[in-house]
């Protein structure tokens, strides 16, 4: 059997590969047969050349490296699975075709390394997998703890400044102190959404959008003259309505108000505005940032990355955001103008239920 595997190697690859591709669920990646299944291929070879034990021993080393890299890669348990059992229904069928005869003891050997591997590689990504949330939850929480400290700090500090006179009420220490209590709110709402995101808290209802954008429009209008920053939200016809949470959508939105008023230059503008159409309602929050780095849109996205000189902060937001768009059945998406700045587009669904 192992000659026939040889001499078909390519062959095997490609229907796997060809399996993937027609699979629904768990959703295909190239990367599947892109690595650990060629590397399981050319071990199971070795092994049914010379079945000896330290050959089983290093079927079991390159399913674990399987199991790792997946994980690495945003894979799912369930696609390692697939991966290992589409190799062998394409090893099975190809012997079928060609009219290839397998030995029992050569099937018995394929069964026993096909079923170690699928253990070892399953084995090894849940082990990474528990370990990487609990190192996550750990690197979230230590970020919360060291960025609200510095927050309480600075106010403490404050408040003992205008406790014994010696500063103005009016002054900078008391603006000092007005953005660390923001800087403190905004930690405990964006941890407040990710709690709720996690707990699977998400209730849609009926919301019309121009309420929404009025309720929005308000929040962000004081931390618009705060940052010295024009806020224009253009009005919205009344009668389009969403079902989404409104808890998590105010906040996703907030949340990209925010984000264009930290980074957009003072004395400039940044613009809300909507559209709609039969079945979607998109939702822009425009900024005059400068726009970005070639190739940095993807990174606004990933967890505890921070851009700019401004570090406050845990750069879990958009990230937030993001998933907050996302379990209200929307998209966000974000477009770079050079030179100019960035427009964050919440993409939903446009409900039918009445206004």
């Amino acid at each position: 059997m192992h000659q026939f595997l040889t001499n078909n190697r390519d062959e095997i690859i490609a229907r796997t590969r060809a399996k993937v591709a027609l699979r629904d669920a768990p959703r295909p990646t190239a990367v599947e047969v892109d690595h650990g299944i060629p590397f399981f291929l050319d071990q199971l070879i070795a092994t049914l050349q010379n079945p000896a034990p330290s050959d089983d021993a290093d079927i079991s080393r390159v399913a674990t490296q399987h199991g790792s890299d997946l994980l690495r890669r945003g894979l799912t348990v369930g696609q390692v699975v697939h991966d290992y059992g589409g190799l062998c229904q394409a090893i099975t069928e190809l012997a079928v075709d060609r009219n290839e005869p397998i030995r029992s003891e050569d099937f018995h050997t394929f069964n026993r390394c096909l079923d170690d591997a699928i253990a070892q590689a399953v084995t090894e990504y849940s082990r990474q997998r528990t370990q990487s949330d609990s190192d996550q939850a750990l690197e979230r929480l230590g970020f919360f703890a060291h960025e609200l400290r510095n927050a309480l700090n600075t106010a403490t500090l404050g408040f003992a400044a205008l406790k014994s006179g010696s500063v103005g009420a009016r002054g900078s220490t008391s603006a000092l102190i007005e953005r660390s209590f923001n800087r403190m709110r905004d930690l405990v709402n964006h941890s407040l959404a990710e709690v709720r995101l996690q707990a699977g808290l998400v209730r849609r209802e009926p919301l019309v959008v121009a309420t929404l954008i009025e309720e929005v429009a308000i929040v962000a209008a004081i931390e618009a003259t705060e940052h010295d920053v024009v806020l224009t939200v253009e009005p919205v016809e009344f009668g389009i309505v969403i079902e989404a949470d409104a808890q998590i959508l105010v906040a996703a939105l907030v949340n990209l108000l925010q984000n264009a008023f930290k980074f957009t230059r003072r004395h400039s503008q940044v613009s809300l505005h909507t559209t709609s159409s039969d079945d979607r309602v998109r939702i822009e929050v425009a900024d005059e940032c400068g726009g970005l780095a070639e190739g940095k849109s993807d990174d606004l996205f990933r967890a505890f990355a921070q851009r700019g000189d401004d570090r406050t902060g845990l750069g879990l937001g958009l990230t937030i955001t993001r998933r907050c768009v996302e379990e209200n059945g929307g998209e966000l998406r974000v477009r770079n103008i050079p030179g100019t700045g960035c427009v964050f587009t919440v993409d939903l669904p446009r409900s039918s239920a009445p206004s």
